[in-house]
C-alpha cells in the first residue's frame, strides 16, 4: 500500500506529467462578428496552446465578418503560432464571410461542413464613403493581402483574389475543387478522422499532425471576455448611451438622488468603451446630444411641445446615423431604435408634464397646500 503514495502524489502534483504520450487539442468557437474582442480571444489561446504544447487548435467558425483591424491581427498570431491551427466552417448553414474568409485562409488546415460557404472579402468601408482613388486602393491593399496569404498556405491564390475584387462566395464542394480549402467534415469527429497523419509544413518542414485517442477540450471565452463582447454589439452600445444620458439628466435635475448618475455614468463609460470597436458617426451623437438639449428646454421655455417635437426628429435622426455601415452587424436594429426613441419620449414628456403642473400649482392661490395633497 505504501508503494502507492508516491504514484498517487504524482497523480495529483502532476497530473499532465502520466499523460504527455496524450494529444492534446483545443477547441475555440468564433460565432458572429469579428472584432478586437475576437481578436483577444484567440490570442490568448493561441499563447496558452504553445505554452501546453497542443497538438492543434481548432477554431469553429460561423461569421459574416467584421473589423479590418482585428481581422490582421488574428491572421499574424495564427501564421506566427508554434501550434498548427485548423479553421472547421460548421455546422451546416454556417459561413466564414468577409474578414472569417480571410482567417480561415491563414490556417494550416481549413475545412468546411457540407452546406456551408466561403469568401465575400471584399472590403467595405465604415463611416464615410471613400472616394473612387481611395476605395481602389483599399480593395488592391486587401488583395494583395489575401493573395499572400494564400500563395503562404498553398492555396488557389487566383479565387483568393476574386473573392476580394469580385466578392465571389464558394460552397464547401466548390471550394474544395478550387483548392481554396483542405477538406470537407460532416463534423469535429470526421475531422480529426481525416486529419490523423496529415502533413503540414511548419518552419519549412514537414509535420505530420497525431490526433488519434486526442484529449480534446473546448475553451469558451472568459467572463471579462463575454461582457465585452456583448456591449460591442451596437444595440447594446446604443441603449447603453441612451442609459447614460437619462441617467445623467435626472441627476441633475435631482441632485442627491445618487443612483440614476452612478448608473448613468457606469452606462456610458462602459458605451464609449463600445464605440472604440464601432464605425461610430459623430454626427449621430451631436443629433441624440442636441435631442436632449432640447427635451430639456421644453422644461424650461413654454413652446407648446414644439421642443419636444424637435427632440424627437433630432434623437430619431440620430439613432439612424450613429453607426454608418453597410453592413447589418454594425447598425443598430429599427425595433430597438423605436422602442428607444418612444420610452426616451415618454420619459421626458413625463418631466415636463410633472414640471409644469408643479410650477402652475406654485402659482395658483392655495396652490402649495393642492401640491402637497395630490404629491
Amino acid at each position: 500500500m505504501l508503494r502507492l503514495v508516491p504514484l498517487i502524489f504524482l497523480v495529483l502534483i502532476f497530473p499532465q506529467t502520466l499523460s504527455a504520450g496524450t494529444p492534446q487539442v483545443s477547441v475555440v468557437s468564433v460565432n458572429g462578428p469579428v472584432s478586437p474582442v475576437t481578436s483577444d480571444y484567440l490570442r490568448r489561446n493561441l499563447k496558452e496552446a504553445a505554452i501546453r504544447g497542443d497538438s492543434l487548435l481548432l477554431i469553429e467558425m460561423d461569421t459574416p465578418g467584421g473589423l479590418d483591424s482585428a481581422m490582421r491581427e488574428i491572421v499574424i498570431d495564427i501564421l506566427a503560432s508554434p501550434t498548427p491551427v485548423a479553421v472547421f466552417v460548421a455546422p451546416s448553414g454556417a459561413r466564414a464571410a468577409s474578414a472569417g474568409a480571410v482567417i480561415a485562409l491563414s490556417a494550416d488546415i481549413c475545412a468546411m461542413a457540407p452546406g456551408t460557404n466561403i469568401g465575400a472579402a471584399h472590403p467595405v468601408s465604415i463611416g464615410e464613403k471613400p472616394d473612387k482613388v481611395m476605395e481602389e486602393k483599399l480593395v488592391n491593399d486587401a488583395e494583395a493581402y489575401v493573395e499572400g496569404i494564400a500563395r503562404k498556405r498553398g492555396r488557389n491564390a487566383d479565387i483568393a483574389k476574386k473573392m476580394v475584387r469580385e466578392s465571389i462566395s464558394l460552397s464547401a464542394d466548390k471550394a474544395l475543387e478550387e483548392n481554396i480549402i483542405n477538406l470537407i467534415a460532416t463534423d469535429r469527429k470526421d475531422l480529426f478522422k481525416k486529419l490523423e497523419g496529415r502533413v503540414i509544413k511548419r518552419d519549412g518542414k514537414d509535420r505530420a499532425l497525431r490526433l488519434a485517442g486526442a484529449e480534446v477540450k473546448q475553451h469558451e471565452m472568459g467572463t471579462r471576455e463575454k461582457v465585452l463582447n456583448t456591449i460591442s454589439n451596437p444595440n447594446v452600445a446604443y441603449v447603453l448611451m441612451m442609459l447614460g444620458l437619462m441617467g445623467l439628466f435626472f441627476e441633475l435635475s435631482n441632485p442627491g438622488v445618487i443612483l440614476p448618475g452612478v448608473i448613468g455614468g457606469i452606462s456610458l463609460i462602459l458605451a464609449f468603451f463600445a464605440f472604440q470597436t464601432l464605425p461610430v458617426s459623430y454626427a449621430g451623437v451631436l443629433l441624440i446630444l442636441l435631442a436632449i438639449i432640447l427635451f430639456i428646454a421644453e422644461i424650461k421655455v413654454v413652446s407648446h411641445g414644439m421642443l419636444t417635437v424637435g427632440g424627437v426628429i433630432a434623437m430619431s435622426l440620430g439613432s439612424l446615423m450613429l453607426f454608418q455601415s453597410p453592413e447589418p452587424y454594425f447598425r443598430v436594429s429599427w425595433g430597438v431604435i423605436l422602442v428607444t426613441v418612444l420610452m426616451t419620449t415618454l420619459f421626458f414628456v413625463f418631466a415636463v408634464a410633472k414640471t409644469i403642473r408643479r410650477t402652475v400649482a406654485s402659482r395658483l392661490p392655495a396652490g402649495k397646500d393642492w401640491l402637497e395633497k395630490r404629491g
